[in-house]
């Protein structure tokens, strides 16, 4: 990991810019995303984090619950003049300590793309199913189990 990074959540309404750049160079340019497909008008009910180097907004995630157990880490972008420092998976942990602090998750999900899916097995994240096609990009759905140790009540 580099020093001088800092993880920030940000208010969406207010990093909306830093945050559709970061996204836009990653998705859009790089990966030729449709900006109607990276920008689904789910955002406004996300918590957003931003990545910081030297007060530089340089990578960020969202978090969405999508179902009272269950929560979703969506739009992992790191600029590429950044990547392969650990930018990456410290937005990840940063993501992960925030969610297990809702003591009603029991699980988190990720849809994968498939290049980088071991960042999140090293997350202790599983694969489930079969890779699929999203945005012309091939992903995997993963979990992780928050609450594995913990007894099945019925």
């Amino acid at each position: 990991m580099i020093s001088h990074l800092e993880i920030k959540i940000v208010a969406y309404t207010e990093a909306i810019e830093s945050i559709k750049n970061i996204r836009y160079q990653v998705f859009q340019i790089e990966q030729a995303v449709a900006a109607e497909l990276e920008f689904d008008g789910l955002d406004e009910s996300a918590i957003h984090l931003l990545a910081y180097f030297d007060n530089k907004p340089i990578g960020t995630a969202r978090i969405r619950q999508i179902d009272p157990e269950t929560a979703k880490i969506e739009r992992l972008a790191v600029l590429s003049d950044v990547r392969g420092l650990g930018i990456g998976t410290t937005l990840m942990e940063t993501a992960l300590e925030l969610i297990s602090r809702n003591k009603n998750t029991q699980k988190v999900v990720v849809n994968a793309q498939v290049y980088i899916k071991s960042l999140y097995k090293n997350l202790g994240f599983q694969a489930v199913g079969t890779p699929f096609d999203e945005a012309g990009i091939q992903h995997i759905k993963m979990i992780k189990n928050l609450k594995s140790h913990a007894l099945n009540e019925g």
